[in-house]
């Protein structure tokens, strides 16, 4: 039956009932047209299902800035494939993802969850991941369309942006995904643009996305991002979550008092039925885990990034002295809508335990937190069986037990909504601390509510109250306490809802050993490295500073991380440094050490890659997809932060490596050692639109090149204009790569639209501070 038939059988309710979420993440059915509902989850680095927080395990991918430093479109095509097989097992219709906004400023919060700085970068890796999820039947929903480069009140502020700008940086990923994808939905943004709310503009959402590109698919709303009942619903097709939002009867009413036309909800659901049709047949994928855990291996190493140090990474099996908090405690994932609950995530430690059993000593380093994580799996057990983990039991408001369940991984905080404990009265967490002997421990609780934390003879009441309703679940409030603690200690807290209201569903318990004061951990650190030959000091960000919903202040490392790096370097015969981050961090001790590994936010197997990396068994091939600063401050653009609500653009076309017109950042986008050297011979324009490049592998381990070009034009910002990926180039081999250029950067926005971008030249380049080659355009392009 097709889409028309299918609508005539609707009247105007049943059409604008389809319009609004059902719930969280799961859209209305409709029996009468054989509708089943839709459901979606976040994304974009793993799909949790249609829950926010707890869930099934499943497999967390590394981050999107680590699989973008492949500049790999088949490995981004490789990751949507397997996001649509972990979609099918749990029924899911639609991942949202993949996040296609741009890296603006370094001090964005949520850039982990996006691929680059580059218009250009982006755009081909998002179309190759979505591809690859909507060849296995599952829809994909770039976003958040357009201009939302901020996280700073994200659903407020407005961001000013001139036409051409727009047009040829920010729209221009989305370009390419409508016309060389075809995704079946894009998500609108929560802010506003150029003083138009995303989900109201109707010169974007129809005149641009729907008219000029010709997008059949479905625009739906960021959640709670619709404004208004008129001006989205011409525009917008579906309004997220449900069941309540602006549209529902007063859409209807609308529409019968002639302010927003039937054609137009018409519309809304013909596109709502075709995503429908297009999506699979939630035929469960197959059981692929065991050779998933190695794919996603692969994929982590081949984004890490040698910053430093290409004669020293990799290295021998040898001896190893390994430090640092993020050592131990892995970051595996940013905070926020994309956090997903992994079966396992390895630790560095644990990865480079693996590989070289004794050889390697391991110390902790010092504080990076100024919040608590939830209790490590190792130090808490069920009080019933003893496994690792904790109990969670609810009960009833005459004091009855409601249910009973143990988590063996209480590192994510649990969902109490929707499961066993669902309207409980109160949820008591409880966990056995395995100590062997007297000592202080640090514990507490995560999660708003009013708590009774009991540990032996210690009692306390806290109430903890979130700032704001997005904070009960982004960011949600703790409390922790010093206490003596004897072996057999059994730790107990009980939540009971606010005085007012009801309790978020998020609780956590927190337990560890009381930590050592930084300055003894520093001063063990020297201690241990005095002399040793490899010292290898892992620092990150964490979740604080990698998050939705809050940008950065600096881009400094957390803690006194750059002390501990200093007195390490300073005691040690050689050092390297391991960066958990997805995005740029400063480096003031960069002069100080040996090498310097960029390891990305790797997924749940980051452990086994980083030793693959660093012991010499995987390359890493990534490039940078950010420029690194040298200070705060420095780049063209800076603060995410709106001044009286609005956020100007004002660097214009000159976003990340564009904007460096002088001056010199730390590292270069594009930049990226690898594990052999390289020379480029000569570089031969065919055509328009191709360079010809021969490069030479002049080191002595077979290697993988990415042979970047760039258009210099005479009047405007250097652009990325192509790339290609060289495999497996022996030492000694000369080889001639094509790189094709994409002619939507080899253009510019008129007031009478596309015209050709004139003269330039092309540069051939590893990161624009490593020139190889430079020619001039072919008179040919001035077509």
């Amino acid at each position: 039956m097709d889409l028309e038939t299918l609508l005539d059988k609707l009247d105007l309710p049943a059409m604008v009932r389809l319009l609004t979420g059902a719930a969280m993440f799961e859209l209305h059915g409709e029996p009468a047209i054989g509708l089943k509902p839709l459901v979606f989850s976040d994304g974009p680095s793993g799909v949790r299902g249609p829950v926010f927080s707890g869930g099934r395990a499943v497999a967390l991918l590394p981050n999107a800035t680590l699989v973008a430093s492949t500049w790999d479109t088949r490995i981004a095509h490789g990751v949507g494939v397997l996001l649509a097989e972990e979609a099918r097992e749990q029924d899911v219709d639609v991942v949202l993802g993949p996040t296609v906004n741009l890296h603006r400023t370094p001090l964005g919060g949520r850039l982990f969850e996006a691929f680059s700085e580059d218009p250009l970068l982006t755009g081909a890796l998002a179309t190759a991941y979505v591809r690859g999820l909507q060849e296995g039947g599952v829809g994909a929903c770039p976003k958040h369309f357009v201009a939302n480069e901020s996280e700073t009140d994200r659903m407020s502020m407005d961001s000013r942006v001139a036409e051409r700008v727009l047009r040829e940086v920010y729209l221009l990923p989305f370009e390419m995904l409508v016309a060389d994808a075809k995704p079946w939905t894009i998500m609108a943004a929560y802010n506003d643009v150029n003083g138009v709310p995303a989900t109201e503009h109707r010169e974007l959402l129809d005149g641009v996305l729907k008219g000029e590109w010709k997008f059949d698919g479905l625009v739906m709303s960021d959640w709670f991002a619709t404004k208004s009942t008129l001006a989205a619903a011409n525009g917008l097709d579906l309004v997220m979550p449900g069941p309540d939002g602006p549209w529902g009867d007063a859409l209807v009413e609308a529409v019968r008092a002639g302010e927003v036309g039937e054609d137009a909800v018409r519309d809304h659901v013909r596109r709502l039925l075709r995503l429908a049709s297009r999506v699979g047949d939630r035929t469960p994928a197959p059981a692929v885990a065991p050779a998933r855990g190695e794919h996603l291996r692969s994929i982590a190493a081949a984004g890490m990034t040698v910053l430093t140090g290409g004669d020293v990474i990799p290295f021998e099996d040898a001896p190893m002295l390994l430090i640092g908090r993020h050592a131990l405690r892995t970051v595996a994932q940013g905070g926020g809508s994309a956090q997903v609950r992994p079966p396992r995530v390895v630790s560095i430690a644990d990865g480079l335990r693996a590989a070289l059993g004794d050889r390697l000593t391991v110390l902790d380093g010092v504080e990076v937190r100024a919040t608590p994580e939830p209790a490590d799996p190792t130090f808490v057990s069920d009080p019933e069986t003893g496994a690792p983990g904790i109990r969670v039991t609810s009960r009833q408001a005459d004091g009855s037990e409601q249910a009973s369940t143990y988590h063996a991984v209480p590192s994510l905080l649990l969902d109490l909504e929707g499961g066993p404990h669902d309207g409980a009265a109160s949820v008591v967490l409880s966990a056995d601390l395995p100590l062997t002997h007297a000592g202080e421990v640090e514990v507490g609780v995560i999660g708003t509510g009013r708590w009774t934390v009991s540990l032996g003879t210690h009692n306390h009441e806290v109430t903890l109250d979130p700032t704001d309703v997005a904070s009960a679940v982004l960011d949600p409030p703790h409390w922790t306490v010093r206490l003596p603690a004897a072996p057999g200690g059994r730790l107990v807290a009980t939540r009971r809802p606010p005085d007012e209201g009801r309790s978020a569903s998020i609780a956590a318990l927190v337990a560890r050993p009381a930590p050592a004061a930084d300055e003894d951990v520093i001063a063990a650190a020297a201690a241990a490295a005095t002399g040793v030959a490899r010292a290898v000091v892992v620092v990150g960000l964490t979740p604080e500073q990698e998050m939705e919903a809050k940008d950065k202040t600096t881009l400094a490392l957390p803690g006194r991380q750059d002390d501990l790096v200093r007195a390490v370097a300073a005691a040690a015969r050689s050092t390297v440094v391991v960066v958990n981050a997805a995005t740029p961090v400063l480096m003031p001790w960069l002069e100080d050490v040996d090498g310097v590994l960029w390891a990305g936010l790797p997924g749940q197997e980051g452990g086994h890659a980083v030793a693959d990396v660093l012991l010499g068994r995987r390359e890493a091939t990534g490039r940078l997809v950010t420029t690194f600063p040298a200070a705060d401050g420095e780049g063209p653009a800076w603060s995410p932060v709106p001044v009286d609500g609005v956020l100007e653009y004002t660097e214009g076309l000159g976003v990340g490596y564009r904007g460096w017109a002088s001056g010199s950042p730390l590292f270069w986008f594009g930049h990226g050692l690898g594990w052999t050297t390289w020379a480029y011979h000569d570089a031969e324009p065919e055509g328009p639109d191709a360079l010809v490049v021969t490069v030479e592998n002049t080191g002595t381990r077979t290697g993988r090149e990415i042979v970047q070009v760039y258009l210099r034009p005479d009047d405007d910002p250097v652009r990325l204009a192509g790339w290609a990926v060289a495999d497996d180039i022996a030492p000694g081999e000369r080889r001639t790569v094509r790189v094709t250029l994409d002619p939507r950067v080899l253009r510019r926005w008129t007031s009478n639209g596309w015209a050709p971008l004139h003269g330039g030249r092309l540069v051939v380049a590893r990161g624009l501070g490593d020139v190889r080659l430079d020619v001039a355009r072919p008179a040919s392009a001035d077509r």
